[in-house]
């Protein structure tokens, strides 16, 4: 299985509202007020039952941790709004890293570099390749 196939069935939604609450150790009813407050949104079938994936579950996890450590609805939804952010932004660096390695190896090496850096200088400003002499002289 791919990591795409990994992610895709992580992200569908196939537990009702009564797994959840049992994989999660939350009711059903604070369940539905997460969803309210956002801090989560299962996905629905199209009679409107809810159905809950595996991200919703460790979502709720998370979200049960800092319920623990005394923090409110309010402050959980920043900081999973900022760990969302996170992660996008370690995801676009990842692709930067690997863009500007993939440039370098593009570039010549460095001996090659300064090889050619001190033939520019040899020859000096106006100078053509091989003289020594300006071109009007």
């Amino acid at each position: 299985m791919t990591g795409e196939q990994k992610a895709s069935r992580s992200a569908r939604g196939v537990y009702g509202i009564s797994v959840a609450a049992e994989l999660s150790g939350i009711g059903p009813q604070t369940l539905r007020l997460y969803e309210r407050s956002g801090l989560l949104s299962p996905a629905r079938t199209a009679g409107g039952t809810r159905r809950y994936s595996d991200d919703d579950i460790e979502q709720l996890r998370r979200i049960t941790e800092l319920v623990e450590q005394g923090v409110n609805l309010a402050g959980i939804m920043q900081i999973l709004d900022l760990q969302d952010k996170n992660s996008q932004l370690e995801s676009d660096n990842n692709k930067l890293e690997e863009r500007n390695a993939a440039l370098e190896a593009e570039q010549p090496s460095e001996p090659q570099q300064d090889a050619a850096a001190r033939q520019r200088r040899s020859r000096g400003p106006g100078r053509h390749p091989g003289t020594s002499k300006h071109p009007a002289q």
